[in-house]
């Protein structure tokens, strides 16, 4: 067989991510304090970019009544873009003679002539004195006030401890290590470092550092600086007066009180019922975190991304949360102006960045509408948990959504991370709306696993001391319901919701009863 050279022509096609395209994936899954970030770097990174700032924007507000199929999801994405046809806006430049003759009025109000007054004006006006008093009317200016100066700092555990030590130590070398063991605290208020090597670093004696640390002990909140949960509750304990042998064995023994063994505890204590549940009433009134209400970063409520509400016709009216929507425009008329000076290099990067720009603007359009068309959908499938409860809250998957919009599961799932949705049972996650489905015991309409657990909770909450509930007469009840489960799959959604067994919750009511 003779080996000989070819030319051939093929056509082929292969699917390629090119920037643009990974630009769009990573927008649609940010959440929105991820999508303003990226969006401000954008700004400060493209020179043709600008921040839409305008109080009559109407940005991404896409309002649909009801349940709408692909069709109508069209035409409704049709409406808006002949009401909005275009993102691109071109600024109003302002000539140089203006520009100059603002800037010498201003700068005429800054520099006042020798006389006090602005140049140009009349300087018949007395000097004015520095030193005298402003008139009321004249003394704060609105564009002066901040509200804020007048708000109390909030104070770091850190701080807190110091202030204290400066006061309960006045030895340089003690305070010295009392700073460096207060640097050590964490979050929770524990001390967590071990005392040799600080002692190690700071070349210190172990015993003074343990002295240090016992006086840190003493600080506000009662249980700082403790070394184990053990040690705080019997540092508060101590300070209430409460530190007797009883308390020592029960705070020795917290296994057995967190599972609740009464007779063991009963046992090793030598006390009687009523005494037991006194003793774990003033246990649980303990801090087992002093720390945590000190030094804390700042907590960032939920802005949803949609909002639904519900129409006098009785559907549902969807709409995107134009407050998480940045809203950027292209400033055509500066490129144009560059671009025309520009050469080589300079020319090529302004026709880059108009690129980037546009692509920027086109691709959140595109998320909004995509965001929107899935919680319509979402908003379909659940209509009867918005209207009723999570007793009624469907089961519900990816695929299910993705073929009823014409998308892929991959899309969808990008779409509902990081997303919130404001209903009128409250603010959840697009993702908690999809559950897996339990069979019916009757053949009928699957169960969903969230309204399963709901029916689990509702359950125990209802029953009695003497009417304890175990996971088998929890299954029991759930199939006589028409639900078909497994005694696993209840004892799984019943740790899920942190209640405990049978035996645990019979012990605890039983105490309680007895006092």
């Amino acid at each position: 067989m003779a080996l000989s050279q070819k030319l051939l022509l093929r056509q082929s096609q292969s699917l390629v991510m090119t920037p643009q395209l990974m630009q769009a994936i990573k927008l649609l899954q940010l959440s929105n304090l991820d999508l303003v970030a990226y969006v401000d770097a954008e700004l400060e990174r493209n020179p043709l970019l600008e921040r839409d700032d305008r109080d009559d924007a109407t940005g991404f507000t896409l309002p649909a009544e009801g349940a709408s199929d692909a069709a109508e999801d069209r035409a409704l994405a049709a409406d808006v873009a002949e009401e909005r046809p275009d993102w691109l806006e071109t600024r109003l430049e302002v000539s140089p003679d203006a520009i100059a003759e603002r800037l010498d009025t201003d700068l005429a109000n800054v520099f006042p002539d020798d006389h006090g007054a602005p140049a140009g004006e009349a300087a018949g006006l007395p000097p004015v004195d520095p030193w005298s008093t402003p008139s009321d009317r004249h003394a704060v200016s609105s564009d002066d006030y901040n509200l804020e100066a007048f708000v109390a700092e909030e104070r770091s555990l850190a701080a807190l401890l110091g202030d204290q030590l400066g006061l309960a130590v006045t030895d340089p070398g003690l305070r010295l290590i009392g700073q460096a063991l207060i640097d050590e605290i964490d979050e929770a208020g524990y001390m967590r470092a071990s005392l040799e090597a600080v002692a190690s670093r700071l070349g210190a004696p172990l015993e003074q550092v343990e002295d240090a640390l016992a006086i840190l002990q003493t600080f506000e909140p009662t249980g700082i600086a403790a070394r184990d949960l053990a040690d705080c509750l019997a540092i508060q304990l101590r300070e209430r007066g409460r530190l007797d042998a009883v308390m020592k064995t029960l705070i020795g023994h917290l296994d057995l009180v967190a599972r609740r063994d009464m007779s063991g505890l009963k046992r090793l204590c030598g006390i009687g019922d009523e005494d037991l549940a006194e003793r774990l009433r003033l246990l649980r009134t303990l801090d087992p975190k002093p720390g945590s209400a000190f030094g804390s970063a700042p907590i960032h409520p939920v802005v949803p991304d949609v909002v639904v509400r519900a129409a006098p016709d009785g559907s549902w009216r969807i709409e995107l949360n134009t407050d998480t929507l940045p809203r950027v425009l292209v400033n055509q008329s500066y490129y144009s102006k560059v671009a025309r000076r520009s050469k080589g290099e300079d020319r090529t990067y302004l026709s880059e960045c108009l690129q980037t720009a546009n692509w920027l603007v086109k691709s959140l359009d595109q998320r909004a509408r995509t965001i929107l068309k899935v919680a319509t959908e979402i908003v379909r499938q659940q209509d009867a948990f918005l209207a009723h409860g999570v007793a009624h809250l469907r089961p519900l998957n990816l695929k299910t959504v993705a073929e009823a919009i014409a998308m892929h599961e991959s899309t969808v799932s990008r779409v509902t991370s990081n997303k919130y949705m404001a209903t009128p049972r409250g603010v959840f996650e697009l993702k908690y709306f999809f559950t897996a489905s339990i069979a019916s015991s009757e053949g009928g309409e699957a169960h969903s696993a969230e309204a399963v657990r709901h029916r689990i909770k509702a359950l125990i909450d209802a029953e009695t001391p003497d009417d304890v509930l175990s996971d088998d007469t929890l299954v029991k009840m759930l199939r006589d319901s028409g639900i078909d489960i497994a005694r696993r799959t209840v004892a799984k959604y019943r740790e899920a919701l942190r209640i405990p067994s049978s035996v645990q919750r019979r012990r605890e009511k039983q105490a309680v009863a007895a006092c």
